[in-house]
């Protein structure tokens, strides 16, 4: 880990998850795939008739604004027990919630990565550079009442 890319990503193989499934990349290629966006680390309100998921600029309680990161990623559980953990095995009940761009949707469907992605581009700033992040964008949940979320509904940023 790098002091500009706060994941691993040295010493993996090139392109590897053009030629990897997801369920035979190794631990280091699944965490690399994240991009650094910040928005699976939104809460979202479900329409409990529809099923349609929105996305809010409300964040976890964990989440760290300014580097779109979790502040306590391995020990997360201890703090947020709600909070999903991703395997491949986990992916596919998750899709419908998943933000539009997060590179493990999109290996999911078959589709590429972004020329914005860190593991493309070669630096994690990329992905805030396209306007994909939500960087300094969020309001923690412990600042907005959960009968309040309604009122901070944001569109996907990069879609």
């Amino acid at each position: 880990m790098s002091a500009r890319d706060p994941i691993e990503r040295g010493g993996l193989r090139p392109r590897y998850w053009e030629t990897t499934p997801l369920k035979r990349m190794s631990r280091a290629e699944w965490e690399a795939l994240c991009d650094g966006c910040g928005k699976c680390c939104l809460n979202k309100l479900e329409d409990a008739e529809t099923g349609e998921v929105a996305l809010t600029r409300i964040a976890c309680r964990l989440f760290d604004d300014s580097t779109c990161r979790c502040t306590q990623y391995d020990i997360r559980h201890r703090f947020v027990p709600e909070c999903i953990t991703l395997t491949p095995e986990s992916l596919p009940r998750n899709l419908y919630w998943m933000p539009e761009t997060c590179a493990y949707k999109l290996l999911w469907q078959g589709r590429p990565l972004p020329d914005w992605h860190p593991l493309i581009s070669g630096t994690p700033e990329s992905v805030h550079a396209a306007g994909v992040s939500v960087r300094d964008a969020t309001l923690p949940e412990f600042e907005v009442a959960e009968e309040d979320w309604e009122d901070h509904l944001i569109e996907e940023p990069g879609t």
